[in-house]
């Protein structure tokens, strides 16, 4: 249990000092989970739509 709290708390740290030393390619890479996340939801409703027709 206990390693897997250091775990988060080096990957929060690394998420902050990331933003504060990178923050365009922050953004990037923000913009580009979130376009993945409306592709795969776009791909989702493709499918049930073909299902349903």
């Amino acid at each position: 249990m206990q390693v897997k709290k250091v775990i988060t708390y080096v990957a929060v740290a690394f998420v902050v000092f990331y933003l504060f030393t990178r923050p365009a390619q922050a953004a990037d890479a923000v913009n580009g989970v979130i376009n993945s996340i409306f592709q795969g939801a776009d791909q989702l409703a493709l499918f049930f739509t073909r299902i349903t027709t």
